[in-house]
């Protein structure tokens, strides 16, 4: 198992630093006909080029892809200081700057070149939208401080109506970790939203953490949402496993505890259960920089399933669950590692597949799309949202590059 990664990673000793590492690959996007490297036997081509920095997907139960085209809202409470001011210009430099399109584009059908037959503008005049999740004839859309719902008619290419607001959500000028994505449970009854902290550390105090760092659980018929699972730092791509049933998450933990601290992961999603943010990593790992401590809510900390790298920023999760892969691919994960800021040498910018069986990981993860980083160190594209198509070939947004990819098997391409 490399290190950084599994069930049960070495952890090093936390290394404190007044100034954090500040390493981001500068953005140079995709030139001509360049494309990423996929495992072998397989073949990828460029779904959708020249979109708005996609992150997020959606299929739709015909087949159309939903992208999310989106960046961060304004937070101007956010960042301040030098510190802050060092932040922007790294996210800057990654290609993490300017305008939200704030909209949903519909992707339809595939010609013999693996391109969309059809593009459409699907919703706009969104608020920095990110997770999508349709039930019955209402599709809901993660807005960045509300959840929304519309009506939706399968084979629609553009929603006009207004939407609905069914819940809001943390947001305001003071939104670090500003996405919020969304899944459904499968018999559509509830809605699982997942919204990230706003700090690194908890260093804002407990006030500016108010139904963040967190999973809520949203009853359809009744409109009430309820806390499911807490203690989650960033918790981003979320999707069922198709053996157990049980609901998993991505999560990017904490940074500033050296360039080994602390290991992103996967994790089951446990009904009430704690996970140990800010006052502890993996399991009862305490960080000692917050206060004031809280040994009550360590002593209850679960420990996550699977370690996928520190400081990866893991934000893509999907099982897959076609059939046009091989055998071995059923069940297991597809993770969209957005790659590193803060750590050298770099890590992420790629795609892995962590094999499953019986429900659990059973084995080291595995390299499937990657050469997101050239051989200067600058990020040609990032991924971020994964997603199994309506054929069951993996979809892969990337918002440097603004490329939908498409990878399947090299004798079905």
């Amino acid at each position: 198992m490399p290190p950084g990664f599994g069930p049960n990673p070495a952890l090093p000793e936390p290394r404190h630093s007044l100034i954090p590492t500040i390493n981001a690959a500068p953005a140079k996007p995709w030139q001509g006909d360049a494309r990423p490297l996929v495992a072998p036997g397989f073949a990828v081509s460029a779904y959708a080029r020249d979109l708005a920095h996609p992150r997020w997907l959606y299929v739709l139960p015909n087949g159309d892809v939903l992208v999310a085209e989106t960046q961060a809202p304004p937070k101007p409470a956010d960042g301040k200081g030098i510190k802050g001011l060092i932040l922007r210009s790294q996210m800057k430099k990654a290609g993490a700057a300017g305008d939200s399109a704030n909209r949903i584009t519909l992707l339809r059908d595939i010609d013999a070149n693996g391109v969309a037959k059809t593009r459409s503008v699907f919703l706009q005049g969104l608020n920095s939208p990110f997770g999508m999740a349709l039930v019955g004839e209402d599709l809901y859309v993660a807005n960045t401080d509300a959840l929304l719902r519309f009506p939706y008619q399968q084979g629609q290419t553009a929603i006009t109506a207004a939407g609905v607001k069914v819940m809001d959500l943390p947001g305001g000028p003071l939104n670090h970790h500003w996405t919020k994505n969304l899944v459904a449970s499968r018999d559509g009854a509830f809605l699982y939203v997942a919204v990230g902290s706003n700090s690194n550390a908890g260093e804002r105090g407990v006030e500016a953490e108010a139904g963040r760092a967190a999973i809520w659980q949203f009853e359809r018929a009744s409109g009430k949402a309820r806390l499911y699972a807490s203690g989650l730092r960033n918790p981003v791509g979320m999707d069922w496993q198709p053996h157990s049933g049980a609901l998993w998450v991505a999560v990017n933990e904490r940074d500033e505890l050296g360039d080994d601290l602390v290991p992103d992961y996967m994790t089951q999603v446990k009904d009430g259960a704690f996970y140990g943010w800010p006052y502890s990593y993996f399991g009862q790992h305490v960080d000692a920089r917050v206060k004031p401590p809280r040994p009550d809510l360590v002593a209850r900390a679960v420990a996550p399933d699977y370690a996928l790298g520190a400081h990866t920023a893991s934000l893509g999760l999907a099982f897959y669950d076609g059939q046009l892969f091989p055998a071995s691919f059923h069940g297991g994960a597809f993770i969209g590692q957005h790659g590193s800021w803060n750590r050298k040498p770099h890590s992420g910018y790629k795609v892995i597949f962590v094999p499953f069986s019986e429900g659990r990981p059973s084995g080291p993860p595995q390299d499937f799309v990657a050469g997101f980083l050239d051989e200067f160190g600058n990020a040609r594209g990032r991924p971020v949202g994964v997603a199994v198509d309506g054929a069951g070939a993996l979809l892969v947004a990337d918002d440097v590059g603004n490329v939908v990819w498409r990878v399947t098997p090299a004798a079905r391409r």
